[in-house]
């Protein structure tokens, strides 16, 4: 595999199986309750979270990307106190990087070096596939402090998809 191929295959693997395993076990351990709940008024809940990844995996990915069509309201991710329970929040997450799976496979070495505007960016596929990665990294890594199941029986930093530690560093 050459060095884009690997690029592209691992930020698939992160999209579509260690990040919703990881948020998929933090919210199966809360309550409907904590889903919309926030920790203080200068917090996101986990609801907020999750239609906000939803919303930028689709703005960057699908549209950024894929030139589709998306009408995004990214305030109103964050302004939003209720809505769908957790497994219907997941569901849609999941469709939608689904779809935006189907974009990042057929990705070639020079897609990536294109030339992209997004958010009023200037940015290149590459760019913004890794941005979409980290940012999904970091708003995975938010929802563990608020799950109620104990560490061991919610795996949060394995590579949940592969038990083969060679296969992970690939």
């Amino acid at each position: 595999m050459s060095v884009p191929e690997i690029f592209v295959a691992r930020s698939r693997y992160w999209l579509t199986k260690e990040y919703p395993i990881k948020l998929r076990h933090c919210v199966n351990a809360l309550p409907r309750s904590a889903i919309w709940a926030r920790p203080n008024q200068g917090s996101n809940s986990i609801g907020n979270l999750l239609v906000h990844l939803t919303g930028n995996v689709s703005e960057w990915i699908l549209g950024g990307i894929g030139g589709r069509s998306i009408s995004r309201y990214r305030a109103g991710e964050f302004a939003q106190t209720d809505g769908a329970d957790g497994p219907k929040l997941l569901d849609n997450l999941e469709a939608v990087l689904h779809e935006a799976d189907g974009v990042l496979a057929g990705l070639t070495e020079t897609d990536l070096a294109r030339s992209i505007v997004i958010q009023d960016r200037d940015t290149t596929v590459m760019a913004a596939v890794y941005h979409v990665v980290e940012h999904f990294s970091m708003h995975t890594g938010q929802t563990k402090p608020r799950t109620s199941r104990p560490a061991r029986t919610a795996p949060f930093c394995t590579d949940e998809g592969n038990s083969d530690r060679r296969s992970r560093l690939r």
